[in-house]
């Protein structure tokens, strides 16, 4: 008579246990790439509300005031918090416009999520007095042209004539 063949209870428990264990480590790795895909969506789209809100600045028309300010948007079926701070520079007329932006509401609605800086200005250079000269310089292998001469390269020059040698 042959012995009986197969697995006993304890090699099939050991077997259950290994594949638990990894099925257990694979689904904490989606867990955790869900998680973080997650958490980039949203770090995306405060990025897009703190941009918004320094275009929606710009686009107003009137100059902003030097403070911080606070206020919230709806965005992608979320609403948002920012606060935005207006500051002078170095440069008379141009302030710096900083949003940061974040969940109004949440597990980590406390934590901002994108800080973006912008400038806007108001400030204009003075002219400048110096008229710039249009007539170019000999080329180095050429004649110097005369102060009634046309620019080098151009039609009735020297260069502009394509049977000419220079």
């Amino acid at each position: 008579m042959k012995p009986a063949r197969g697995f006993t209870l304890i090699e099939v428990l050991v077997a259950l246990a290994i594949v638990t264990i990894g099925m257990a480590a694979v689904l904490e790795a989606l867990t955790s790439s869900a998680r973080a895909t997650l958490y980039l969506r949203h770090k995306t789209f405060a990025e897009w509300v703190a941009l918004n809100q320094i275009e929606h600045v710009r686009l107003l028309g009137t100059f902003p005031h030097t403070g911080t300010s606070t206020g919230h948007v709806r965005f992608a079926r979320r609403q948002w918090r920012w606060r935005q701070k207006v500051s002078d520079t170095s440069v008379p007329g141009v302030v710096r416009i900083v949003v940061r932006t974040r969940p109004l509401k949440g597990r980590d609605h406390h934590e901002w999520y994108a800080s973006v800086t912008g400038y806007m200005g108001r400030a204009v250079g003075p002219p400048n007095p110096l008229s710039p000269q249009w007539i170019a310089g000999p080329i180095a292998g050429t004649a110097a042209a005369g102060p009634g001469s046309p620019p080098a390269g151009a039609p009735g020059s020297a260069l502009g004539q394509p049977d000419a040698l220079p």
